[in-house]
């Protein structure tokens, strides 16, 4: 193709991009104009790779993290399709031992609470494997899951856990409506940060609970993630942040009162929002609702100046994690990571980290096992692989499960490797 005709299209994309529709709030639908920080260019987190893709090229898309100066909500635009990014999903619920007990604790804890029984109907939004609903069946409670992984339904399908296989809001509330029955309980964990559609899908939220009914939902804190600089864990499946400050207004606009909240230690720091319909006046309003408010304040998240030094935080824990891993190349030792994890994928792409300063990755997933991590194409083993390679420093990217998976991995330190954990900063243990 002659140059000119390069230089033409060239100029093409960039003046269409540059006439693309300026990105809105998906709660306020306000202009979006302030950053809250960018991350540069990264794949999608969980677009693992099979050994024949290697030869082909893989999409990159912009991470860049706005914030809404009407509502205060944190946010990614989107560049690929919810369809696209969860249809076929990597993760399974089931294999971290920390989160199967957090979710039996609460599990008994709603049973006792709000008296969940036989004649009780709860409903789990992004079900993933029954690794939750598993603990409702086991008293003979009537469930259902909705997840839109399929490959992943058909898990829990297999334990026994009616599954819909479907993407939750307004729609699905009705269809579930025709088929079954209101939900005295509706359980999301890790799923309202990968809402798209917010507001149809809180308003499906307020369509499906029965009138005494309650809505619980867990998902990392904001205040925590700025204070822990845990910038990993965003990336394209998180399409907002939430503060309490903003989830409670988006709540309030379609009828729905935040009655109480638990702050979690899970994910580097969660909340665990309970709400209610607004008119259910059954349920008073917790202490712990205006004592968060008060904590967010005083944080400087309920206006904007709150959330300008962020960025450059990101930028300082790059810098010491690559003066880590370069000065370790330079004394020879072989560095190793632990946790295909969606967080860990948007850590080495953000720093530029491929295989020549960490050589391979394990995980306990059979499903990850034998692909490659997107973006960076380290390749994936199983967990023993590290006792026949010897590698000396194994770098934990799921540093939430850190623990346990250092009680996991105690073998590494019969032949003096050690552990790092990289956020909030790089720490040898």
């Amino acid at each position: 193709m002659p140059e000119t005709a390069t230089v033409k299209l060239c100029t093409e994309s960039r003046e269409s991009s540059e006439a693309r529709k300026e990105a809105s709030c998906r709660f306020c639908n306000a202009v979006l104009t302030d950053i809250f920080v960018d991350l540069g260019l990264s794949p999608l987190a969980n677009s693992y790779l099979r050994p024949e893709q290697l030869a082909a090229g893989e999409m990159f898309f912009p991470l860049k993290v706005f914030i809404c100066r009407e509502c205060l909500l944190v946010q990614l635009e989107v560049f690929e399709t919810p369809e696209n990014i969860f249809s076929d999903y990597a993760y399974l619920s089931s294999y971290s031992d920390s989160w199967l007990e957090h979710a039996r604790r609460y599990s008994e804890s709603a049973i006792e609470r709000f008296g969940i029984g036989m004649d009780s109907f709860v409903v789990e939004i992004a079900s993933n494997d029954g690794y939750l609903l598993r603990n409702f069946t086991a008293r003979n409670i009537p469930v259902l899951g909705i997840e839109p992984a399929a490959n992943v339904a058909q898990v829990a399908v297999g334990k026994g856990i009616p599954t819909l296989v479907r993407f939750f809001g307004s729609q699905t509330a009705q269809e579930v409506l025709q088929t079954r029955r209101l939900a005295n309980l509706i359980v999301g964990n890790n799923v309202l940060a990968h809402v798209p559609q917010l507001n149809d899908f809180v308003a499906g939220l307020k369509l499906l609970l029965h009138p005494q009914g309650v809505i619980t939902m867990e998902f990392p804190h904001l205040l925590r993630l700025m204070e822990s600089n845990q910038f990993d864990t965003i990336y394209h499946e998180h399409f907002s942040y939430f503060s309490f400050y903003a989830v409670r207004r988006i709540f309030a606009a379609h009828g729905l009162t935040i009655f109480d909240v638990d702050e979690l230690p899970t994910h580097g720091g969660s909340l665990r929002i309970y709400a209610r319909h607004s008119e259910d006046s059954s349920k008073p309003e917790s202490a712990r609702v205006a004592a968060l408010q008060e904590q967010e304040a005083a944080a400087g998240l309920h206006s904007m100046h709150g959330y300008a030094a962020f960025g450059q935080r990101v930028i300082d824990t790059k810098c010491k994690l690559l003066s880590f891993l370069i000065q370790a190349r330079a004394e020879g030792k072989r560095v190793a990571a632990y946790g295909a994890a969606a967080k860990g994928n948007t850590l080495l792409n953000y720093c530029g980290v491929g295989t020549d300063l960490v050589e391979y990755v394990v995980d306990r997933s059979r499903e990850k096992q034998g692909k490659y991590l997107p973006g960076t194409r380290i390749p994936i083993h199983d967990p023993e692989h590290v006792r026949s390679e010897r590698s000396d420093y194994l770098l934990i990217l799921p540093w939430n499960i850190k623990d346990e998976i250092m009680q996991q991995m105690s073998y590494v330190r019969s032949w003096g490797g050690k552990f790092v954990v990289p956020i909030p900063e790089v720490t040898v243990y």
